[in-house]
């Protein structure tokens, strides 16, 4: 896992000009498929990139909402799409590769076999955090309060990712911490900040303005470097639990299976272009997320590696979706 990530965020040059199966692809507008709501932050995310292709392209890239059962209706029907170059599914990791593993009756889609990766979009690691009024000031401290109240302290989360990074959580320290499930982020972020809850495991576009501004207090952060906006919160290996270091929410680029080797390539080189183009860059960086493209071996690489890592994860917790 840590050298597929390695590769991703470093990996921002790797390709000469290639020759293409198709020099006029593409020559009517894309499609991208994104599993999620209008607004949310994955949907931003996408448009900021497709701006850009679009630019590259100079042709559309028209980003259709396909949303339901936290990113799975979407991603199945980007499965199914004819493997032409013209449908693009937006892969996220929850529903890539931690979905399959808790949908009790299936998802409709191998995330192994019915997809090519294209490219890693971007990466974003998880930061621990909690209530100001929680007496702890590290996970240690946590851990040992969780131990001493089984039960009585709550996480939150309203996505697969966060959800079993908490269940890693309590798989790594033994600590009995009770899981509070929320439709959509800004109810979770509401009761976290009103005491509600105590505990999430938030992405830095949450975490970082309000610890900050005092309104949450940061724990650690699950990457293997700190966070530049928050120098003082050590990371998880350096607070002594290397098993919740090097986890990171990651979204990225890819095409049903079949689709030609070429207009992958293709595909990949106007991504890659996307993430590197100063204007979107910034903007990207700004929504909290860190630009990592790479070739698409790598990123098969990095989901095959995040679904096996995952699957042992909801075996050993039990974790199951209706």
């Amino acid at each position: 896992m840590k050298s597929c990530l390695k590769a991703l965020i470093v990996s921002l040059a790797f390709s000469a000009p290639l020759a293409f199966a198709s020099d006029d692809y593409p020559n009517k507008p894309v499609r991208w498929i994104i599993p999620f709501p209008p607004g949310g932050g994955v949907d931003v995310l996408a448009r900021i990139l497709a701006e850009r292709m679009s630019e590259v392209w100079g042709r559309p890239l028209i980003v259709e909402n396909r949303t339901g059962a936290q990113g799975v209706v979407g991603t199945s029907y980007g499965a199914k799409a004819r493997p032409d170059g013209y449908t693009l599914v937006f892969a996220h990791q929850g529903a890539l590769v931690i979905n399959p593993h808790l949908f009790t009756r299936g998802v409709g889609y191998d995330p192994l076999q019915d997809f090519a990766p294209v490219s890693c979009g971007t990466v974003m690691g998880f930061i621990l955090v909690v209530h100001p009024s929680l007496p702890v000031r590290t996970m240690r401290e946590l851990e040992q309060l969780a131990r001493k109240r089984p039960g009585e302290l709550t996480f939150g989360s309203s996505s697969p990712g966060p959800w079993m990074v908490g269940e890693l959580f309590k798989l790594s320290t033994g600590a009995n911490i009770l899981h509070v499930p929320y439709q959509g982020g800004p109810p979770a972020v509401r009761d976290l900040l009103g005491g509600h809850i105590q505990i999430m495991f938030s992405n830095p576009t949450v975490a970082v303005p309000h610890s900050q501004s005092g309104r949450l207090r940061a724990l650690a952060v699950m990457t293997e470097r700190r966070n530049d906006a928050l120098p003082n919160v050590p990371t998880a290996r350096e607070a002594g639990y290397p098993d919740l270091s090097d986890i990171v929410d990651w979204y990225g680029v890819a095409v049903p299976a079949g689709t030609s080797p070429e207009i992958i390539r293709r595909i990949n080189a106007t991504v890659v272009d996307a993430l590197r183009h100063p204007r979107t860059a910034k903007r990207i960086i700004e929504a909290g997320q860190t630009p990592s493209p790479c070739t698409p071996s790598e990123f098969a690489a990095l989901i095959k590696a995040e679904y096996e890592r995952w699957g042992k994860v909801v075996k050993a917790t039990g974790a199951k979706i209706e």
